[in-house]
């Protein structure tokens, strides 16, 4: 996707955000997927591979690694200015967000 195209995105997410009360929080995703998200060990990997195995026993897909790497960026950048919750959204998975305080109370809270 070319810098426009992530602009755009970001735009689109923080309106929807921003729309149906929820914070959005923009990342810095260099390294992601090579940092390991339970030690915190660089693990170099070229791109065709698609499994991130860590020394500390850590093995998951780059992807889910990476996933975890960005959502812990996200709540160290917030996680001091609001609740951290997970609720049940139409398709019965569970998606998560933050809200600031003075917001209605969630069901599930994360602690």
């Amino acid at each position: 996707m070319n810098d426009a195209g992530w602009y755009q995105f970001r735009k689109w997410l923080e309106h929807f955000g921003k729309k149906f009360g929820r914070v959005t929080v923009a990342v810095n995703p260099a390294y992601t997927s090579q940092n390991c998200s339970e030690c915190g060990e660089v693990v170099k990997k070229s791109l065709s591979t698609r499994t991130h195995v860590c020394e500390c026993g850590c093995e998951l897909d780059r992807d889910h690694n990476a996933a975890i790497n960005i959502l812990n960026r996200a709540l160290g950048t917030v996680g001091h200015t609001g609740t951290w919750v997970i609720d049940p959204n139409s398709s019965g998975d569970l998606a998560s967000t933050v809200l600031d305080s003075g917001q209605e109370q969630p069901r599930w809270v994360v602690e």
